[in-house]
């Protein structure tokens, strides 16, 4: 052999090959090698241009001399590991601190609300004119109870008063106020099922902060208790108190599913990597990544409205994703120095030369595998921003960010400081790719029984699709709240003994004057099918008026709300009307969602062929990852439709039904499992490519990559569940839907599909797997990606 040469960038030591057979992987002669890949290997059938990606036909004056990607930044990190790991220390003290308020503002949960998901449209313009008015500042709803008629008539003119003196409070309905002379509009705020209770609005002044909303609340509180005294039972709701609940559950809920989740990830990784060091390295980089991702979503707030529950998705999201490119950077980074170190040598005797060459290998090879994944992962979720609601384009804003925060600490402060306790690491030697053992077996297994495991694997993943057929959505808002929340039993109390305080199931906004518009509801809305009352009509102001329709045993399995939506859109009166509600909102959201679906699908798809492309010079791979992928998201939801809409493990997941899966599940179950699907398809192919560049035939390519990948792929999957599972135990039902959609995902995309169905199919397909246009093969030849 050649003397050892020095590729410029000081990246890894070569030699120049010329061996001949089976001494070498690549059999050209003469080739070059990083030191350590000259090792004796079964002969591997010749193939033309192999991993040199030479332009050139002729094998013999094949010479590789390419600096391998990522390496010189691998050794900046190297060289920099302590003042990189300073700054992201510095950087997520400040992030929490900031979200959580300690410099004012009321922090990152203080800027959260609570809608329901909308398109522009006639729902939408509808509910925009029921804000206006007295109650475009939010209520307070206080129902007493306990009150006999005569406490009702001696203590309801003092309380209306006291209410009305309550600072930030614009008007009070009642059964006290002159309005309530007229006895339809006195029976609004008085029950004939719970005669001893009395119901009091408290209308807000509009603009008030979230803070400013909540301080006015308790304070109508306080004075409500404090005329009442002994005398009754004072409970206090409305829409500033449920947003309340519903972000209090919302950080409940984080803390509960980051206290499941940080304990048991940290066991299994211990087990995995044998030591707390190797374990503890990912959990640094998901902390850093989760407090990155509330800092963007904290400066997000401040330029447009977060849903409450947009937190936990991308904690989750942040956090899986983290521990998953954390695990397959450390995982490399020990195998990197085995590689340098040899099996004799002992940790101490590692040079810093040779720990900053284990840092830029592992970055030009796991490095690229994550900054890969994270494109891949990036571009199903920005797919969100293309929907025109406006609660898809916060999550996918939100889950952009928190993608790219958590690949910036995989690629910067997990190397880093897996770099500094370098040689505590390197005490414990891995055996660099290993190309037999249990994965390998498994890989062998499927390829001697082709047609059956591909059959087995479809018909498993059909069967589980099927109830998507009959899919039923929802969009809940108080009902989100765990059953047994006050707020929730508030509302469900409200809507026995107070229905027309009750949000109506319809309302049908009109611009006409009161009396027109209440002949008409008296006329033909009451006579529409499954009506069962009329409100009182609501004058909103500037010529418009608000109709209260309420519909009689409406779920979302009998679909009557939607029938009634349906009636009085297509039964216009002569004047001009816009129908809103809960349902309505529904249809037009679903709607807009199904006619944006394919242009969604068709850019995530060709942006992924493309990044794809670039990483295997293969066509044929890239679209069968996006109908594997397909077909897998398929299964995963309509197994979670399974659970949440026909109402299987309430008592094991803690759950009630509500006959349908929340209306913003789906679609991000379908954007952040399709990443996360990408995730491990870029895992398992970037070790399959590299056998098949360093000469392995098809079938042993495949072997090979199971084998070296199976173990930080299935670990990954285990601890993404567990992730997922921390988060299925929220009490929020859209939280549990997600948590659980996503563990489904994830499990069977890591086991049948990438372990099962993705061998059968390349080992089936052969050389086929690498097909491509000639002019598309010199084009990546000249500026694909290669480790």
């Amino acid at each position: 052999m050649a003397p050892r040469t020095r590729i410029p960038g000081g990246i890894a030591d070569i030699v120049t090959c010329v061996a001949r057979g089976p001494q070498c992987r690549d059999r050209r002669q003469p080739h070059r090698h990083p030191v350590g890949q000259v090792r004796a290997f079964p002969p591997a059938p010749d193939r033309t241009h192999g991993s040199c990606r030479c332009l050139r036909r002729r094998r013999d004056s094949c010479v590789t001399t390419r600096t391998p990607q990522g390496g010189r930044y691998g050794h900046f990190v190297a060289r920099r590991a302590k003042w990189i790991a300073l700054a992201w220390l510095v950087g997520v003290v400040l992030a929490f601190a900031g979200t959580s308020g300690a410099f004012g503002g009321g922090g990152l949960f203080g800027q959260l609300q609570q809608k329901e998901p909308y398109v522009p449209g006639e729902s939408h313009f509808g509910n925009d004119k029921l804000l206006t008015g007295d109650r475009a500042g939010g209520s307070v709803l206080v129902r007493i109870d306990g009150l006999d008629r005569s406490e009702q008539r001696s203590l309801g003119p003092p309380l209306q008063k006291e209410i009305d003196a309550a600072p930030r409070t614009r008007s009070v309905e009642s059964a006290f106020t002159p309005a309530a002379r007229d006895p339809r509009v006195a029976a609004v705020y008085t029950s004939k099922s719970a005669p001893q209770s009395v119901v009091f609005v408290a209308n807000l002044e509009p603009g008030l902060a979230k803070a400013d909303q909540e301080r006015a609340s308790s304070e109508v509180t306080r004075r409500a208790k404090a005329v009442v005294g002994d005398a009754g039972t004072v409970r206090t709701g409305g829409s500033v108190e449920v947003l309340k609940r519903i972000t209090d559950q919302v950080q409940e809920d984080l803390r509960t599913g980051e206290g499941i989740a940080f304990p048991l990830t940290l066991v299994v990784m211990v087990i995995v990597f044998g030591g707390f060091i190797a374990a503890g390295l990912p959990l640094a980089g998901a902390i850093s990544s989760i407090g990155g991702g509330l800092l963007a979503l904290f400066g997000f707030a401040q330029f447009t409205e977060l849903d409450a529950t947009v937190v936990n998705i991308v904690t989750i999201l942040g956090l899986g994703l983290s521990i998953d490119y954390g695990l397959l950077i450390v995982g490399r980074f020990r195998e990197e120095l085995s590689r340098v170190g040899g099996d004799e040598r002992e940790a101490r005797d590692l040079s810093d030369a040779e720990l900053d060459l284990a840092t830029a290998r592992t970055l030009s090879t796991a490095g690229r595998t994550v900054l890969f994944s994270g494109l891949t992962v990036a571009i199903s979720v920005s797919g969100l921003l293309l929907f025109p609601a406006s609660v898809t384009k916060a999550v996918g804003l939100a889950g952009l960010s928190v993608v790219v925060v958590a690949c910036f600490a995989s690629l910067t402060l997990v190397p880093a400081c897996a770099r500094l306790a370098a040689r505590r690491l390197a005490r414990k030697r891995v055996a660099p790719d290993a190309d037999t053992g249990r994965f390998a077996s498994l890989a062998h297994g499927v390829q001697r029984h082709i047609w059956v495991s591909i059959a087995a694997v479809v018909a498993v993943l059909v069967l589980l699709a099927t109830p998507l057929a009959g899919l039923r959505q929802v969009s809940s808002t108080g009902a989100m709240l765990p059953k047994e929340d006050t707020q929730r039993v508030l509302l469900a109390d409200l809507r026995q003994d107070f229905p027309a305080l009750a949000e109506p199931a319809v309302t049908v906004v009109a611009k006409t004057d009161v009396a027109t518009a209440s002949a008409w509801a008296t006329r033909d809305v009451a006579k529409v099918e499954h009506v069962s009352g009329i409100n009182p009509t609501r004058d909103l102001g500037d010529g418009y008026v608000a109709v209260g329709v309420r519909v009689a045993g409406a779920t979302p399995s009998n679909g009557r709300t939607g029938q009634v939506v349906d009636a009085l859109r297509s039964d216009r009166p002569e004047f001009d009307t816009w129908v809103t509600g809960q349902q309505a909102k529904l249809d037009d959201y679903s709607k807009a969602i199904t006619a944006r679906a394919p242009l969604v699908a068709l850019v995530v798809a060709l942006a992924t062929l493309v990044l794809l492309f670039l990483m295997t010079g293969s066509l044929v791979l890239p679209l069968k990852a996006l109908i594997f992928n397909a077909l897998s998201l398929a299964a995963s939801l309509g197994a979670m439709t399974w659970i949440f809409q026909n109402g299987h493990f309430e008592t094991l997941l803690g759950y009630t039904s509500n006959d349908a899966v929340e209306s913003t599940v789906p679609v991000i179950l379908l954007a952040f499992g399709f990443g996360l699907a990408m995730d491990y398809e870029v895992f398992l192919l970037s070790r399959i490519v590299e056998a098949h560049e360093q000469g392995d035939d098809d079938a042993r390519a495949v072997a090979v990559g199971i084998q070296r990948c199976g173990r930080i792929v299935t670990s990954a999957a285990l601890l993404m569940i567990i992730v997922m599972l921390g988060f299925a135990a929220a009490k929020m039902i859209v939280v549990k839907q997600l948590g659980v959609g996503l563990a489904l995902s994830i499990a069977l995309d890591a086991t049948l599909v990438r372990m099962i169905l993705v061998p059968a199919t390349m080992t089936l397909m052969g050389r086929w797997n690498w097909w491509a246009p000639a002019f598309l093969k010199r084009w990546h030849a000249r500026f694909g990606f290669t480790h």
